[in-house]
This record gives C-alpha cells, sequence and structure tokens, in this order.
C-alpha cells in the first residue's frame, strides 16, 4: 500500500527471497538453512525488481533471516529508503537435516520410508534429522506475531524462505499445515499482510506481477 497504514494497524510484506542457482538446476536441490548460497544473477535481477516496485511505499523496517540469500533481497528492498537491514534468526529456512542438498528422485530412492511419510504429513513427519512444518511455525508465529504488535501504524518488509512462509500463511488461511506445501511461494513473490485489533489477514498471496517477464520458480 503506497500510503501509511492507520495507526491501530500493521501492513507486513512477507517476501521470499530471490533466486539462487540451488533454485534454478534441474532437478532442484533442497536449500535448507545448511546452505547459505549469495543469489544467482537472475536472483540479483529479481531483488532489484524488489527494490523498484517497493521504492514509493512508505516502509518503516526491513527484516531478514540471517540467510545470505536473504540479507541481500532485504537489502535491495531497504537501499532507497536509508533503512538499515536486520536480521532474526527466527525467520531462517527450514532445517532438512540429511536432505540438505539433495534433489527429491535422489531422496525417494535412498530414504522411501522417510520420504513418503514426509509427503503424506510433513507437519508430523519432519524432514529427515531437521524440522517439521510444525516446528517451522512455531517459530514463525512467535517472530511475525510479536512483529505485528510491535509495529502498529507503520509498513514492515519481512524477507524469508519458501518453508517459513508456507507455514505460516497455512495459518492465516486456515488450511491443514499438512497442506502448507502445496502453497506457491516463487522467489521473489510478495504476500501482503493486515493486522489491527479485528485479527490478522492475508490480503495478497504469491504475488509476482513486479517480476514482469522473469523466470519464475
Amino acid at each position: 500500500m503506497r500510503h501509511a497504514p492507520p495507526e491501530d494497524t500493521t501492513y507486513l510484506y512477507l517476501i521470499r527471497h530471490g533466486a539462487t542457482n540451488a533454485n534454478e538446476q534441474r532437478p532442484y536441490i533442497l536449500q535448507g538453512d545448511g546452505i547459505d548460497l549469495p543469489l544467482s544473477p537472475t536472483g540479483e535481477r529479481q531483488a532489484a525488481a524488489l527494490g523498484q516496485f517497493f521504492r514509493e511505499f512508505p516502509l518503516n523496517h526491513v527484516y531478514c533471516s540471517t540467510l545470505r540469500r536473504a540479507a541481500q533481497t532485504a537489502e535491495a528492498i531497504a537501499a532507497p529508503h536509508g533503512i538499515a537491514v536486520e536480521s532474526i534468526s527466527g525467520l531462517s529456512e527450514c532445517n532438512v537435516g540429511q536432505w540438505e542438498g539433495m534433489d527429491w528422485e535422489t531422496i525417494r530412492t535412498r530414504f522411501p520410508e522417510e520420504c513418503a511419510r514426509f509427503h503424506e504429513d510433513p507437519s508430523v513427519h519432519p524432514y529427515l534429522g531437521g524440522e517439521s512444518y510444525a516446528d517451522v511455525l512455531r517459530r514463525a508465529q512467535g517472530v511475525l506475531g510479536e512483529l505485528l504488535e510491535r509495529h502498529r501504524g507503520q509498513s514492515v518488509v519481512v524477507v524469508s524462505h519458501s518453508v517459513v512462509n508456507r507455514a505460516y500463511l497455512s495459518s492465516l488461511l486456515g488450511i491443514e499445515l499438512r497442506r502448507a506445501k502445496e502453497l506457491r511461494q516463487q522467489n521473489a513473490c510478495v504476500n501482503f499482510i493486515h493486522h489491527n485489533g479485528e485479527g490478522t489477514k492475508l490480503l495478497t498471496l504469491n504475488s509476482v506481477f513486479h517480476l514482469d517477464e522473469m523466470p519464475l520458480w
């Protein structure tokens, strides 16, 4: 929204970071909190597009996870506003355990039972040796809920990751957490969240209009 929110309201723009080489390769590999890649050239263009898109928004704060891909994306948004990016460890991507850096076909071949259980219900069955969607949701709700309350009357950007976003957004949409992985969160997408005394509402999901003709993952 290109105007400041009412004093009792928080506008929160929840964004997935721009693309990395891990996102772009085919088959893509799982990139949890253990792989800290920078943005790819495409990801840098996506971040620049976000920066241009938000240039005229009255932003007050920009937060991100501690991973480089999120920090680079956040910096591109914050720079035109002269805002210092603040990192929060609770926003970091899901710990995918032993499956870090693997593609799904390799995982299905090497860990068929664990993989099947995960896909049946990732809210209960975690990535092998890592977190479940329920684990991620607990920390995401804690961090984002605190930011929504702290910044009444302000507009806030949060740059996070696919699983973090999906888990949190599923709670706003009333979707069973086991189905959160079905929500699309493309690189550099924007989700607009409106919070006031009446509650927290998701108004825009996975918006990528600002990316024009760039590739989407």
